[in-house]
């Protein structure tokens, strides 16, 4: 017995043993019996509460955002649409405020000798965005437009079904923007009229580069030569307008090329598919003053 005693006391270290009468062993712990000490309070408080209880900070009245919490959201159609995008957010209040909001029916522009724009387009690698609204393309720096004395970097360019603008009241299958901004901040819009014909070989370059997934860029392997999205008669209109989404920033100077471009049936239901319609409504010229080349 005393054999078996040393022999678990070895093994159970500051374990006490007590034989009974009857010869039994018994383990008997020395440990405390006193729970250990509750952590402090300041420890408690510090650790971050989970991401499920977290509470977000609160919308901006009004203001529909989009789930991160940044840009409210806007479309063409509902509660979303153009004709509510200024009750979205204080920042689109110009939406329904400006005077000289864009798109406009062309009419009655003053023929005259406009000074050519110069394109200074070159082959340029490009990717492709589906960004929810329209589907987008972003190129290489390097490329502008020069026009009345001042040099507009091209910044991306992207489509409208149907076109935005009218001229004489007539509209197009389609349109594409080409945004450029200077170098102190001034917005440039060159609108390209798109309508149905033979096909596009720049279009459907784009098309080739669609992503699968909206917001998640499709970098292309190959080059776009972007004046092949010109027409070859460059002659255009031109007036003072607006982005034709919030924020529907006034200022702009806008150039839409006289001639149409063509793009085929199957290019245009392409589009059809994801966007069946991204055209803010026509509106008003306020006697604003249009040029066109002679």
């Amino acid at each position: 017995m005393e054999f078996l005693r040393e022999r678990l006391a070895a093994k159970l270290g500051g374990a006490a043993l007590e034989t009974s009468n009857a010869g039994v062993i018994r383990v008997v712990n020395r440990a405390s019996d006193t729970p250990p000490p509750a952590a402090p309070a300041a420890a408690i408080a510090a650790k971050p509460a989970s991401r499920s209880t977290a509470t977000a900070a609160p919308a901006e009245p009004g203001a529909r955002r989009d789930a991160k919490g940044g840009v409210p959201t806007w479309g063409y159609e509902g509660a979303g649409g153009p004709a509510h995008w200024a009750r979205l957010a204080p920042e689109f209040s110009t939406c329904a405020r400006g005077s000289r909001q864009s798109p406009i029916d062309i009419q009655g522009g003053i023929a005259v000798d406009l000074e050519p724009i110069v394109f200074d387009y070159r082959a340029s690698r490009f990717r492709v965005i589906d960004d929810g609204r329209s589907v987008r393309v972003d190129v290489d720096p390097g490329h502008a437009i020069e026009v009345l004395g001042r040099r507009y970097e091209l910044q991306q360019f992207h489509f409208h079904r149907p076109a935005e603008e009218r001229i004489d009241g007539r509209q197009f299958a389609m349109a594409a923007h080409l945004v450029h901004r200077a170098a102190d901040g001034r917005l440039a819009v060159v609108a390209v009229l798109l309508e149905q014909g033979s096909a596009n070989a720049i279009v459907q370059a784009v098309w080739n580069n669609l992503p699968l997934e909206r917001g998640e860029p499709v970098v292309a392997r190959q080059s776009l030569e972007l004046a092949s999205l010109l027409p070859e008669d460059r002659g255009y209109y031109t007036y003072m307008g607006s982005l034709t989404t919030p924020p529907c920033t006034e200022g702009v100077l806008w150039m839409v090329m006289r001639q149409p471009v063509q793009l085929s049936a199957e290019q245009i239901a392409i589009f059809a598919r994801l966007y069946p319609m991204n055209a803010r409504p026509v509106q008003q010229a306020a006697g604003r003053l249009i040029k066109q080349s002679n």
